[in-house]
């Protein structure tokens, strides 16, 4: 009987080790990219023997010496997870409208690489960098940069406008990372422990909290948040968009009332939503004709 017993616990454990881990469901944008396909990608920076990308999405009639704005998206997955492709959906959607679009792949914070978030912050900066320097060469207007990102890939958008002390040794600092707009999608934006991120930053997260760097003249903002959020608190996203009006920066705020984190990636309806009311945002700045 207890070889039996014996027999029938190593069995369980046997099967239980070779079932695959549950992975998440795809939801509405992962269903709305899944056959998407950049025009090309490009190599926009070398780091610590790595070479990291940009998934270009060039809209039709590209040709040589073409002014388009360019519309550059940032994943999200706390800094440690996420690929390009989570936002292909965002950058053929304006791509077809015009633009220039890129889906950024940065280096992931981890204990064991050694990347820090301040590294993701930096590739970020970086890549605005590029985009503004290659500008003849990609079809775009240096002066007409959007820069938007969802969650931890918000956060890393706001800190191509924010954080001027934290840059990567090889980049041309006379080279603006600022973008003309930012577009953030529930985006970390309050590193404090109320917020999201403390631990993963560590000791130096007010360096990387966007609510505590508000200044004056940073670009136009338009903020999509849920009220429901308990992963990147609301709370963050309201103090900012107050701090931002406070400073004489114009800021939106668009509230799902209830909406949990992520909330517009979950609905074709609110995605829908969610880029009809950035396409009336950026047609107000000229960014969207």
């Amino acid at each position: 009987m207890k070889c039996f017993v014996l027999l029938s616990l190593l069995l369980a454990a046997t099967l239980h080790a070779q079932t695959p881990a549950q992975t998440k469901a795809p939801d509405a944008v992962d269903k709305l990219g899944a056959n998407l396909k950049p025009s090309r990608t490009l190599v926009y920076k070398k780091v610590a023997g790595r070479e990291l990308e940009m998934h270009v999405f060039e809209p039709e009639g590209l040709k040589d010496g073409d002014q388009r704005a360019c519309y550059l998206i940032i994943h999200g997955g706390g800094w440690t997870g996420g690929i390009p492709q989570r936002m292909y959906p965002f950058a053929a959607h304006y791509a077809k409208l015009g633009l220039v679009s890129i889906s950024m792949q940065y280096r992931l914070h981890s204990a064991k690489t050694g990347v820090s978030v301040f590294d993701c912050v930096k590739d970020a900066r970086s890549a605005v960098r590029y985009i503004r320097a290659h500008a003849p060469e990609l079809g775009i207007n240096p002066q007409k940069i959007i820069v938007s990102g969802g969650s931890a890939g918000g956060h890393l958008a706001a800190a191509t406008a924010l954080f001027d002390n934290v840059n990567e040794d090889s980049d041309d600092l006379k080279v603006s990372p600022a973008p003309n707009a930012l577009v953030l999608l529930f985006p970390v934006i309050d590193t404090s422990k109320e917020g999201y991120g403390n631990a993963k930053i560590g000791e130096h997260w007010e360096e990387l909290s966007p609510v505590h760097h508000v200044r004056a003249g940073l670009p136009p903002t338009i903020i999509f948040h849920g009220t429901g959020d308990t992963v990147t608190p609301f709370a963050g996203a309201n103090a900012f968009h107050k701090a931002m009006l406070k400073a004489g920066n114009r800021c939106e705020l668009d509230i799902n009332e209830g909406g949990a984190h992520g909330y517009l990636m979950r609905s074709k309806v609110l995605f829908d939503d969610t880029l009809q009311k950035t396409n009336v945002f950026l047609k107000s700045l000229g960014l969207l004709n």
